[in-house]
């Protein structure tokens, strides 16, 4: 068997890429280990860290296809982010624009959760601890 040890980062695809730059650090929190623009390929790489630990690699291309629908797509459905206070989070990203849907509850764990989006309408969730 394969032994994985950890999910190392996870790549989104933006189709603006100072506009979901500014959203996944200034809204989200993120933090810039480094900025790479390729040239050749017209494009940008941002490698953004959460509480110290590499996690997204933010890429920028000319003219991505959109994603085809959300959130049952085939492939990724959402990534989902772990916060202690909900309440907080959602009055944050309201805040800053961010609209949120009503919180859900977790069936199998009694955890509140609510989903919300990035510039792009990738799905994106906070999920209660």
């Amino acid at each position: 068997m394969l032994k994985l040890s950890a999910v190392h980062h996870i790549a989104i695809i933006c189709s603006d890429y100072e506009r979901s730059k500014q959203f996944y650090t200034e809204i989200l929190g993120f933090t810039i280990l480094g900025e790479y623009h390729r040239a050749e390929r017209q494009s940008y790489k941002l490698d953004l860290a959460l509480n110290g630990s590499y996690l997204i690699e933010l890429f920028s291309f000319p003219e991505p296809p959109k994603r085809p629908s959300r959130p049952e797509a085939a492939g990724l459905r959402h990534l989902a982010f772990a916060v202690t206070d909900l309440d907080a989070a959602i009055q944050h990203l309201n805040e800053q624009g961010v609209a949120t849907e009503p919180i859900r509850v977790d069936e199998h764990t009694g955890r509140r959760f609510t989903f919300f989006a990035d510039p792009d309408a990738l799905p994106l969730e906070l999920y209660e601890l």
